[in-house]
Formats: C-alpha cells, structure tokens, sequence
C-alpha cells in the first residue's frame, strides 16, 4: 500500500489522496465504513493516468458525486475511491436560447444559480437538489415534474481504457431514475444542456417556491440519501409506507421519517445495517398488505462486516 500511496501522491495533489478514509465523511447519510482510498480528480488527464495505475495494478475503483444518493455498507470499499471535481462551466448564448457545458463534479444547486444569474429557465425545480451534475445525469434526477432528460443535449464521458466518448441525448436511455451509464461503465466527465431565457425574478420565484416545498415535505434536518425508493405510478410509496403505521419506526438510530416516510433519517449514530433492516422490512410489510414490490433508489454499495 505504500507504494500505492506514492503512486496516487506523484499523480495527484497529497491533499487529495486520503487513505484509510471514513465514507461517512462523504455521504449525505453520514454513515459509512473506511475505503482503502479517496482521491479527489481535478481534470481529466489525472483521471486518466488514475485509471492506467488502477488497471495495471488490478486495484478496483468507484466513481462517487457528493454521496447524496449513496449508503455505503460498514466494511467499506476496497480500493479507491474517486471524487470528481470537474467544476468548469462555460454559457454559450444564442438568440433564442442558450447552452451551459458543465463539468459533472459541479453541483446542481451550483448549476441552477448560474443559470438564474444569466437569465435561463429550466432548472429551477433542480435548485434543491443535493447532488453534481453527474450524478444527477446518471440517475436523471428531477423534481416537480422536471428530469435531466428534459435539459440534456449530449454528455462527454470515459472508458476505462481512458477514451473519451461523446454521447447524444438518444444515447443516454433515460428512464424513470436511471441512464445508461448506470450499466455502460463509462464516467461522466462533463454535459451540455439546453435552456430557454426567461425573467431572472420569474426564475427565482420559482426556485424559492421548490425549495420552499422541499423544505416543508423533506426531513432535511436529518442526514439522509434523499428518497430511498423510486416512484409508484400508481400510488405514492411514502403512502404506502405510512398506511402500514411505519412512519417514525426505527432501528437502531435509523428512522422512518415523520415527516415524509419515503425518507430514512439517521438521528444519531445510525449504521448501514439499521438502514438496510429497515429498507428490509419496509419492503416485507408493503407487500404483505399491497401485494406490491418497491425498488430501491439509493445505491448500496461497499462491503459488509
């Protein structure tokens, strides 16, 4: 490992590679056992070299935003961790609209400002959205009616052999909470979206009202990973969840939220085994009284104890 140590420190800045580095510090949850490395990537190129090292090394790697959609079991991940931090963005205008190139570690919240600060609508239900611009592409994060497949024109991304793909809109096979690259194996490195000019104050009144909503609905006082299920077109699962009397169990310092019980809270000192009993039983009592399966929207990943 110490020579591995040496290797990522010539590559990147020594600040940016952790070793024996706590995921709790990384996920919205803040729960997460020890991964091997975290390094932090600021342009393609150390990407690329970061990949040649993990490929001839047989050392096994995992991309992560800001760890806003993330449970990462106790035993941690073995490996390196990589952190994007691609934050360049560049406005092009045009007469009827305008096209943001934005590098995927940026985040959305980041985003939607700069797009208010320019005058384009079309984010502004995106505002509240905890994650970067890549990890909102890979899941294609929305709110309110609105998903990135809605803005989205073409994404650069690369392979593990370090090419550098270009990807159309077609390309990406947006779905209810997921893309392609959530099977593809390619990471994103930046994405080009398409907005519309719009009156900065109407922009703005309706960030607020989303992020007004967000607030009054969300257990943002907790940690938490955002929704852990995806959406039944048929009924809410928040309502099925509630209507099983589930709404503020818990297990160990993991709670179903009172507030929205589509969300799990940490209260404390919550672990990845009282998130996933609970994720467990949930699932078990919703289809004992609704006959219906429920899938996961959070991405579990690491190893177990």
């Amino acid at each position: 490992m110490k020579d591995i140590t040496e290797k990522l420190e010539n590559m990147l800045k020594k600040e940016n590679v952790l070793k024996n580095e706590p995921m709790s510090k990384h996920t919205s949850f803040k729960i997460g056992g020890i991964a091997d490395y975290f390094v932090k990537v600021e342009n393609v190129e150390n990407l690329r070299k970061l990949l040649e090292l993990a490929k001839k090394e047989e050392i096994p790697y995992q991309i992560i935003g800001n760890g806003t959609n993330l449970l990462v079991r106790e035993g941690g991940i073995r490996g390196i961790v990589i952190k994007l931090e691609l934050k360049e963005c560049v406005v092009g205008k045009q007469e009827e609209f305008a096209y943001i190139t934005v590098g995927a570690g940026l985040p959305l919240s980041n985003l939607a400002l700069i797009a208010l600060e320019n005058g384009l609508s079309g984010l502004e239900c995106m505002a509240g959205i905890p994650g970067t611009v890549g990890g909102a592409i890979r899941m294609n994060a929305g709110a309110f009616g609105r998903e990135m497949k809605d803005v989205v024109v073409f994404s650069k991304a690369m392979d593990e052999n370090g090419q550098i793909q270009e990807l159309s809109l077609q390309e990406h096979d947006f779905d209810y909470r997921k893309s392609a690259f959530a099977e593809n194996g390619l990471i994103i490195l930046e994405t080009t979206i398409k907005l519309i000019y719009a009156e900065k104050e109407k922009i703005k009144q309706k960030m607020e009202e989303c992020k007004s909503l967000r607030r009054k609905n969300q257990p943002l006082e907790f940690p938490n990973a955002g929704s852990v299920f995806k959406r039944n077109m048929d009924v809410p699962v928040a309502k099925l969840i509630d209507e099983c009397g589930l709404k503020g169990y818990c297990k160990g310092d993991a709670q179903i939220s009172n507030k929205h019980a589509g969300f799990i809270v940490n209260t404390g000192k919550a672990t990845a085994t009282d998130v996933l009993q609970l994720i467990q039983e949930i699932k078990t009592k919703v289809k004992q009284k609704f006959e219906q399966n429920i899938e996961l929207e959070i991405l579990v990943i690491g190893e177990k104890i």
